[in-house]
């Protein structure tokens, strides 16, 4: 008897003793600043599962209401001809409404613009319970955008949101309310392109009463908003010179050290080569220390990941399943509040989430605030669209996984728009007979990305496809009790049109088959 005690106790020790070695290397096995180390990249459960993310890509740029890039282009004399891919001899239209409503920029500049965001109407408790509604698993907060204006509570740059315009801590006040509604909170940073994309605050006006006049940006004293002058040759998205990409460095480790985001976004590819692996590999090494030692902080960039991190298609999205999961950030009109501005119907986020998710990505989505903070009545309508949607549906969103194949009808040829950046366009025309497909377990979703106007037919589930040979079991239309007549036929699996069709565009069916 007590020689089984002893061998009982001995085997445990010895359990015991490999479980704890097997942790310790596990927890051992840091990040170093190489591609190599991050091919050991683990993507976290968490990301994979929540597919759809809520953005608020907000900031002084929004006081004017002009939208997207306006610290760039109210100092753009001469604006850019894409067409040619050359300056014009007209003015852009920022800085055209900039000296009629604030005065020329060498006396009126974005260092003004600033102190003129107050964020009055802005509750991130309220904003957040609505995201939470509308089906959104994690949150995003901008960080800092090119204006190189932070949104945190920086102890290295007074230009941020706690000196300067709300005077709160933006960053901190999305990151309580969210985990207070139970989200995963990331940041985007956009400083990594600022250097050279400001480069305007430091010109003159080339033509008219104004020429050679310098902008303010040209006055020292303010270099640190506007960055110091780039070299002539320093022209590129990201800047070569070796003393800014060492500053940016010391921001984002701030960002990450005083918030340890779960995600952080960068808005190009991988920075900087060895300096950006410094910052992803000291990411990652502190998401797994408050994380016992396994994987969960997502990087994601504007570069293909081979697993190492996440690959973000901004207005796009990927034309087939991709092996690793993904990102698609887009926004439901311009990326900064803009009078006027048109944007996406809730039918359209969600045929795009729909299509995302079953090509193995996630969703992130920029609901556009006004200066003061809140949301208009339009947005609001959008919103709702959505929420109404996600309850019923989401079933085969949260938590799926891709099919076989993606796909069928339409909108799968080959001959699809291009996307903005790359990829395919991330709003599309569907028609009923588009089906996505996504999976959890045996269990197969199929998604109809139009109301259905006849019987659906679904090709890849007939007898002789050879993508599907197995036998259905049962279908149920998801937001509906209807009992649904459906044969499986040859050619094709043949749902009769219901009657009842839910109040909404895109049309879930769920699908078991037999054992």
């Amino acid at each position: 008897m007590k020689r089984n005690i002893q061998q009982s106790i001995g085997l445990a020790l010895l359990v015991f003793t490999l479980s704890f070695g097997s942790f310790c290397q596990l927890y051992a096995q840091k990040f170093e600043p190489t591609l190599e180390s991050f091919k050991q990249y683990k993507y976290p459960a968490w990301f994979r599962d929540a597919k759809f993310g809520i953005w608020a890509h907000w900031g002084p740029q929004a006081v004017p209401r002009q939208g997207d890039w306006y610290a760039k282009k109210m100092y753009m004399n001469q604006s850019w001809d894409w067409s040619k891919n050359a300056l014009s001899d007209k003015p852009d239209e920022d800085y055209t409404y900039h000296v009629a409503h604030y005065g020329h920029p060498s006396k009126f500049g974005y260092k003004d613009i600033i102190p003129l965001w107050k964020a009055e109407r802005w509750d991130p408790e309220k904003l957040m319970a609505l995201y939470k509604k509308v089906g959104a698993k994690y949150f995003v907060s901008m960080g800092t955008h090119h204006d190189d204006f932070f949104l945190w509570n920086s102890k290295i740059h007074r230009w941020n949101a706690v000196n300067m315009g709300p005077k709160k801590d933006v960053v901190g006040l999305w990151q309580k309310a969210a985990k207070k509604e139970g989200l995963r909170f990331g940041v985007s940073e956009h400083l990594g392109a600022s250097y050279t994309w400001f480069q305007t605050a430091r010109g003159a006006d080339k033509t008219g009463p104004m020429a050679g006049v310098p902008y303010d940006g040209n006055n020292e004293e303010y270099a640190d908003l506007y960055h110091k002058k780039a070299a002539a040759d320093d022209t590129g998205w990201l800047t070569k010179d070796p003393e800014n990409q060492k500053e940016w460095l010391n921001c984002i480790d701030e960002l990450i050290d005083n918030y340890h985001p779960d995600l952080l976004y960068s808005d190009s590819s991988l920075p900087f080569e060895e300096i950006g692996r410094t910052m992803v590999a000291h990411y990652y090494n502190q998401g797994k220390d408050k994380n016992s030692g396994m994987e969960d902080a997502v990087y994601t960039c504007k570069q293909p990941s081979n697993g190492m991190w996440v690959q973000d298609v901004e207005r796009g999205a990927l034309d087939s399943i991709s092996p690793f999961p993904w990102q698609t950030d887009t926004s439901i009109g311009d990326w900064f509040y803009k009078t006027g501005q048109k944007y996406m119907t809730g039918t359209e986020v969600i045929q795009m989430l729909v299509d995302i998710v079953s090509k193995n990505g996630n969703l992130l989505l920029n609901v556009v605030q006004t200066p003061e903070g809140d949301l208009e009545p339009d947005v609001m309508t959008i919103l709702n669209e959505i929420a109404a949607w996600t309850p019923a549906n989401g079933e085969g969103i949260y938590g799926s996984r891709p099919w076989k194949i993606y796909g069928e009808g339409p909108s799968t040829n080959k001959n699809q728009e291009k996307g903005q950046f790359g990829g395919l366009k991330d709003v599309r025309p569907y028609s009923s007979t588009d089906i996505r497909f996504t999976t959890k377990g045996e269990t197969l979703y199929a998604y109809c990305m139009g109301t259905p106007t006849e019987d659906i037919h679904i090709q890849s589930l007939g007898k002789n496809s050879k993508i599907s040979t197995k036998q259905v079991a049962s279908i149920k239309m998801l937001g509906s009790s209807e009992k649904l007549q459906w044969s499986q036929g040859n050619d094709a699996l043949v749902i009769k049109k219901p009657v009842n069709i839910p109040n909404w565009q895109v049309v879930s069916f769920k699908i078991e088959f037999k054992k």
